[in-house]
């Protein structure tokens, strides 16, 4: 009868002891647990894209939420210390105190190498410099034989060669050529030429051939230069590069006939 009643004794204490020891994790998973890390209660995370940094501080301070930047860059249609990104993404659900990771635009940009336009076209300058985050400025024509070609480039009004080092970001203004030297002189005369030496002689004046026009019924030799412009005269003056129109005794010869 002893025996029994001491068997029934560790088993009521046993019983007990399970009892304090489910109430212990009840109370620690179900009720310290949630309590301390406020378990089930949610923040929406606001936008701050767009904001200037110390505003979206004080910002996020009072939603009890924080900040971290973790990249920066440089764009010039955005105001310096502007919010670019962030993450998580405005609506997201997050606990009291997130940190929210955001990257900024730099105040001042970097400075990289001025790439080579110079000798290119203005197509494949501008090709270049949207590569180099670079704008292209003002395009001035100036008196030069490279027709559309770059001659010269320039940031803040002053001639930067490249591997010259320029401010991410910056206009380049470029001088181009017109296709026409800057050196003038007489008008040669070619009238009563034939039309090949006519041509070797422009030509070798750096002189361009513009329209060639024929004229039957001249009485001149067929192939002979019958009347030019511009005009042969005294003070008539061209300058290296322009067209010169000629017109040619005899029928246009046909093309592709032998």
């Amino acid at each position: 009868m002893l025996k029994t009643n001491s068997f029934v004794g560790v088993l009521v204490h046993l019983a007990l002891m399970g009892v304090i020891v489910a109430g212990l994790i009840f109370g620690f998973f179900y009720l310290y647990l949630p309590s301390a890390t406020n378990h089930g209660e949610t923040i929406s995370v606001p936008k701050i894209t767009g904001m200037q940094l110390p505003d979206a501080e004080a910002f996020l301070e009072e939603q009890n939420l924080r900040y971290f930047v973790n990249d920066s860059s440089y764009h010039p249609e955005y105001k310096p210390f502007e919010i670019l990104t962030q993450d998580p993404a405005p609506g997201s659900k997050v606990k009291e105190n997130r940190k929210i990771y955001i990257s900024i635009n730099m105040k001042n940009p970097p400075m990289i190498k001025m790439p080579k336009l110079i000798d290119g076209s203005v197509k494949n300058a501008e090709l270049i410099l949207k590569s180099y985050n670079l704008r292209r400025g003002k395009i001035t024509n100036v008196p030069d034989l490279q027709h559309g070609a770059v001659l010269k480039q320039f940031v803040n009004g002053k001639e930067v060669q490249p591997g010259d080092q320029v401010p991410k970001g910056a206009v380049v203004d470029l001088h181009v050529g017109d296709g026409l030297g800057n050196t003038e002189f007489e008008v040669p005369d070619v009238v009563g030429m034939p039309l090949d030496e006519a041509s070797v002689l422009l030509v070798g004046q750096k002189l361009q051939l513009g329209n060639i026009i024929y004229v039957s019924g001249s009485g001149k030799p067929d192939g002979t230069i019958i009347r030019q412009r511009p005009i042969a005269d005294v003070k008539a003056m061209i300058r290296t590069g322009e067209l010169v129109d000629l017109w040619v005794a005899g029928e246009e010869p046909v093309q592709g006939i032998d």
